[in-house]
């Protein structure tokens, strides 16, 4: 459930590649999917606008940091899709060029050829290829005609081979079993893991590696040939987890060698080393036994760095950088002083340090670490979450969202911190509006801790009138409320819309130090409880803030806070949203994919009568208050959300029916976790604000 809304970042990453992947399936009579020009009349942000905003990603600096290459994915809310394109700006942010303008989405581009040419993924030719072309845009043309298709890809350093993602079968079909019913669409499982947020697990991701020509690829070679495992690991894990050695002799990949039952109790994956010439593969982190992950090699090859959790099962463990001397076989924690998550990492061109993306007190920002003497120096700062970064010699880009903005590219100079956008995807929207002010603010606990609590103002905002306000309850359940930037749970337009937001960094979130992160295991409906009653309460005082007019929202772990707190509030809410939340406990144990999940957070079995920790979880679960309950609810859930299913929803849903509470559900039949497809994503909003404005401003 940690990644279900993972970080803020995940969630929107998950929403635009559902929407590209759409564009695969091309029509061709439909109309080319460009910028959305949008004329606001009253300056408010609202569903429509959010939705004609570009989404800015991936931007990759050129090998001789002139140039830096991103992706804009443009929605059509009438098609019901979203397109990417490429562009490419100079590393001032001046001359910037639209490169492709096509209908299939061009997805992983990178710098090729010394920065002469670009190699991205298409689906041009039907299935997800790759293909390369001049840096201009010109001599478009298909690399790679493989059966099935790629999901992602790496060069070599010296480009003469290609290592790839691509998909192979996994178990036994029907079928297989039964060859006379070829029609026959039930599945027949016999171990765990057999699902992943809205699949069902009939094939794993596999690494290959190909030798590279004019006319293509030859000589593919599956490095993991034989092991029914998967990399990178499903479902968050990308191409970031396998890395070339700079001679190109080696690949380092990420995996967790478990199936079944093993699969779904461990998080325990390892980084491997594969060597080319001799196709053998060593474990470099055997004994190390939580998540290994993102190995990236040192500019001389001597040494490895890479992302690593300490405890098996427990995913939302402190993220270390690690680096090993692949000849000694030494490991060091760069990180064991720094009480916080490493993100994403990359090498300085002199091997002796790295910059790290972390976040610290609800800000994301870009960090540099020492090898030899572990001094971690603050690069960036200010309210922002930088969420992705790539650099070249003394040139960075990186993306940079927040609460009021949404992500564009900023080049950043790595001595001072100081960053300059240079995409201005969003200017032209932006400048018609005028958005929200987003500030913090730090609220004593119940027991005399201070908490971090973000307040986002309506636009135009006046202290002397009245205000309903929000409750914003973090899904995860260990994600940071940062300066995120989101196409569903945007801060933004809650506020405005009118509500005063309050979205307290409740324990249990990373951000704040680890003793801060870990309180909540074990403790659904306890102290992180009572830091959401902290926050509302501390605000209803305020003379702006109408007290009698208080809501609550959330998603996953945040849909269960409300069902939580519709048993608990003593009549503080007059209205409550819950998507894909849980609602009853027990059952959630059982339904949930990823039982070292449930295992670690909940504390074990709810049969186990003897674990006092896993009674007191389930003792709190939500579905045994509904008696409590007196205040209307919408409840909204996907039916191919397989990580909360949607009989969670339903069954709060069917409860606050039976007890007469004024109800409603939205329920969507081919949306998981997330709402992926652009009308269902403004439907989801207008129902929510015609839902709160009911209840909270009639």
């Amino acid at each position: 459930m940690n990644k279900s809304i993972g970080t803020m970042v995940m969630a929107t990453s998950v929403l635009l590649g559902a929407c590209t992947q759409e564009t695969k399936k091309t029509d061709e009579a439909a109309p080319l999917i460009k910028r959305t020009e949008v004329k606001s009349e009253n300056g408010v942000l609202t569903p429509e606008v959010l939705y004609s905003m570009a989404r800015v990603s991936d931007a990759q600096v050129s090998p001789d940091g002139s140039k830096v290459l991103y992706g804009v994915t443009f929605i059509s809310v009438e098609q019901n899709k979203g397109n990417r394109e490429l562009f490419v700006v100079n590393a001032d942010g001046s001359d910037k060029k639209q490169i492709t303008e096509t209908p299939q989405s061009e997805q992983n581009a990178v710098w090729i050829k010394g920065g002469k040419e670009i190699a991205f993924l298409s689906s041009e030719s039907g299935s997800s290829q790759i293909w390369v072309m001049n840096a201009d845009g010109s001599n478009r043309r298909q690399l790679s005609k493989l059966e099935n298709g790629i999901n992602a890809f790496a060069f070599s350093p010296d480009e003469s081979k290609v290592l790839y993602i691509q998909d192979i079968k996994f178990g036994q079909r029907t079928v297989d079993l039964y060859a006379d019913l070829p029609k026959a669409t039930g599945l027949v499982v016999d171990d765990l893991l057999y699902k992943h947020w809205d699949e069902w697990v009939e094939t794993v991701p596999h690494p290959f590696v190909a030798s590279v020509t004019e006319s293509g690829l030859t000589d593919m070679a599956d490095i993991m040939e034989g092991e029914p495992f998967e990399c990178p690991m499903k479902p968050n894990s990308g191409i970031e987890d396998l890395a070339w050695s700079p001679d190109g002799k080696l690949i380092a990949y990420a995996s967790r060698k478990k199936t079944g039952k093993a699969y779904a109790l461990s998080t325990n994956s390892d980084i491997y080393i594969y060597d080319l010439a001799s196709k053998n593969t060593r474990n470099l982190t055997e004994g190390m036994m939580g998540y290994d992950i993102m190995p990236q090699f040192s500019p001389d090859g001597k040494s490895i760095a890479w992302v690593s959790q300490e405890r098996d099962g427990y995913e939302s463990d402190k993220k270390r950088l690690f680096v090993a001397n692949l000849e000694t076989g030494e490991k060091q924690d760069l990180t064991q002083s720094f009480d916080y998550n490493a993100d994403a990492i990359q090498w300085l061109p002199d091997g002796k340090s790295l910059y790290m993306i972390a976040c610290k007190e609800a800000v994301t920002h870009i960090w540099q670490v020492g090898v030899a003497d572990k001094q971690i120096r603050q690069i960036t700062s200010g309210q922002y979450d930088y969420v992705s970064m790539h650099s070249v010699g003394n040139t960075m880009a990186a993306i940079r969202q927040s609460q009021v903005n949404p992500s564009e590219v900023f080049a950043v100079n790595t001595q001072t911190g100081e960053a300059a956008e240079i995409s201005f995807e969003n200017k032209a929207i932006l400048d018609q509006l005028t958005m929200p002010k987003s500030e913090s603010r730090w609220i004593k606990t119940t027991d005399n801790k201070q908490m971090l609590t973000w307040v986002v103002y309506p636009p135009h905002f006046d202290p002397a009138k009245k205000y309903p306000a929000i409750l914003y309850c973090q899904g995860g359940p260990q994600s940071t409320v940062s300066q995120f930037w989101s196409y569903r749970w945007n801060l933004a337009i809650m506020a405005s819309k009118g509500y005063i937001v309050v979205a307290p960094n409740r324990r249990g979130l990373p951000g704040f130090g680890q003793e801060w992160n870990e309180q909540i295991s074990g403790d659904y409906g306890g102290q992180n409880m009572k830091d959401y009653f902290s926050a509302i309460d501390e605000l209803a005082k305020e003379p702006y803030v109408d007290k009698d007019h208080l809501g609550a929202v959330g998603a996953s772990y945040g849909g269960f806070s409300v069902y939580w707190l519709a048993g608990h509030h003593n009549k503080r809410f007059k209205a409550f949203i819950a998507h894909a939340g849980i609602f009853n406990l027990e059952q959630q144990y059982l339904e949930t994919e990823e039982m070292w999940f449930a295992n670690w957070d909940m504390g074990g079995a709810y049969w186990d009568k003897s674990n006092a920790t896993a009674q007191r979880t389930f003792a709190n679960s939500p579905h045994k208050f509904v008696d409590k309950w007196d205040t209307p609810i919408l409840v909204t859930h996907g039916e191919k959300d397989y990580r909360i299913l949607a009989s969670q929803g339903m069954s709060a849903f069917n409860a606050a029916q039976l007890r007469g509470i004024p109800s409603e559900m939205l329920i969507f039949p081919d949306e998981n976790h997330w709402i992926a497809q652009p009308q269902n994503g403004i439907l989801f909003q207008r129902v929510f604000f015609r839902w709160l404005d009911k209840w909270l401003k009639e």
